[in-house]
């Protein structure tokens, strides 16, 4: 038990300086390191990668008030993009907690892994956007905030692994990505812990689960996470963008390669 107390405080350290920095909700930093924690912790082994996810989404409620109110103070918030795609966030990432449980445990992890490794080769490339590109109209960017809730609320990422790529490809310039991530991540994130917690409901994974979130792992987590995230979201204005870009991509791809090699 002290040995999962200190990793989870180490963890919630290191996530909650990446979500400011990153507008990445911390997720992608807490679902691969809790997999690790949960199978040394003896955690039933089928329930341990969705409780992961779920505890990561959890957790990642109160990184993004913390994340969300220092850049908001900063004005770095593109309020237009948030509040076309906030309802359909909501809906893709509640959605996700139903979809979740019907998956075998390999084939969400393998899912998450792959997303993530072809995203950080998108980040750590040369690739730019096509200057003359824009936010799609209504219809796409209904797609698209549906698309990035889903998939947000099965990786347990609170969206920004899914949602800076985007906007960054539409030429939103990289730290008012971050920005407008880190305060979609508090909706997304919300809601779809309820999702998990209604879906697992009726299990009684361990004495301390509720639903599918593992909360020990959530209360550490998130006391951390909220402490650091102020200062990730102050390192992320000093810190140029094609550097900050690097870094992202850099992370995304050395965790897709933990998750592949752990689930395969």
């Amino acid at each position: 038990m002290i040995e999962m107390i200190l990793a989870c405080v180490g963890l919630g350290i290191v996530a909650g300086i990446l979500a400011g920095m990153l507008g990445i909700g911390g997720g992608v930093v807490i679902v691969p390191a809790l997999v690790i924690i949960l199978n040394h912790q003896g955690y039933p082994a089928d329930y341990v990668v969705i409780s992961a996810v779920a505890t990561s989404l959890c957790t990642i409620i109160f990184t993004s008030i913390s994340a969300a109110r220092a850049q908001i103070k900063r004005k770095a918030v593109d309020w237009d993009i948030f509040k076309r795609w906030a309802l359909l966030v909501v809906i893709g990432s509640f959605l996700s907690g139903f979809i979740a449980g019907q998956l075998p445990p390999i084939v969400l992890e393998t899912g998450i892994a792959v997303f993530l490794f072809i995203v950080s080769i998108i980040m750590l490339s040369k690739w730019t956007p096509n200057p003359s590109r824009s936010m799609p109209g209504k219809a796409g960017t209904s797609v698209l905030g549906l698309f990035s809730g889903m998939l947000s609320g099965l990786a347990g990422i609170g969206g920004g692994n899914v949602m800076v790529p985007l906007m960054v490809f539409f030429n939103v310039p990289m730290q008012r990505a971050v920005a407008t991530s880190s305060t979609l991540g508090l909706p997304l994130a919300l809601v779809g812990t309820i999702g998990y917690l209604i879906s697992g409901w009726q299990l009684s994974i361990t004495d301390w689960s509720l639903g599918y979130v593992y909360l020990p792992a959530a209360a550490l987590i998130a006391v951390f996470t909220v402490i650091m995230a102020p200062v990730g979201v102050a390192l992320s204005h000093y810190i140029p963008a094609p550097t900050l870009k690097r870094c992202f991509g850099a992370l995304l791809m050395l965790v897709a390669l933990r998750m592949l090699y752990n689930a395969l």
